[in-house]
């Protein structure tokens, strides 16, 4: 007879296997649903409101020096994402220049430039190349993008000399006059 026949114990191994294979299934399929719910939740935030207090951070420039919440004390901060390889990054590069070259005299307005997903070297030629003499430096692990919850370049954030965010703009400015219209207001009298 060719009557194929197994034991108890095969088949008992024979459904356990299936068994562990819908748990690990279940334990995949959840891990996946908690992933997809915290996208979700990230994106929904969106990135910081106006009238929040922003995230503190520290930026280490290209050259090595620092700027921190005691650098930014009592000062309008503008804080500019940008990427070497952003098209509308370039578009407002000479603009937020002239606006910088324009402010820095008073000494109560500070831009910081952070560089997003760029690697040095194409940051430094994207400075040289568009003669910025604000404050630049990377955002080395993505940690302060990450904070603002940025979604992209360009992304610019205005903080009021109280620390409170201001004005958010997510996408490239237009004109010299745009960049002074989100700041003129901060300065008062």
């Amino acid at each position: 007879m060719n009557d194929i026949s197994t034991s108890p114990i095969e088949e008992s191994s024979q459904r356990a296997l299936p068994r562990w294979g819908r748990i690990l299934a279940w334990v995949a399929l959840f891990a996946l649903l908690v992933i997809v719910a915290r996208a979700l939740l990230q994106k929904q935030q969106g990135p910081v409101a106006v009238g929040q207090k922003p995230p503190s951070f520290t930026l280490t420039t290209f050259d090595g020096k620092s700027y921190g919440p005691a650098e930014m004390a009592g000062k309008v901060v503008l804080v500019n994402f940008w990427a070497s390889w952003c098209k509308p990054c370039e578009q407002e590069a000479a603009d937020l220049e002239a606006a910088w070259r324009y402010y820095q005299p008073r000494g109560d307005v500070l831009f910081l430039g952070i560089a997003w997903t760029d690697t040095e070297k194409a940051s430094l030629g994207y400075i040289a190349r568009f003669d910025i003499t604000y404050p630049n430096g990377p955002d080395l692990g993505t940690s302060i993008s990450q904070a603002y919850r940025t979604t992209g370049v360009p992304e610019t954030y205005v903080i009021d000399k109280n620390g409170n965010l201001a004005y958010v703009k997510l996408s490239p400015f237009t004109s010299l006059s745009e960049i002074k219209a989100a700041i003129d207001p901060l300065l008062g009298p």
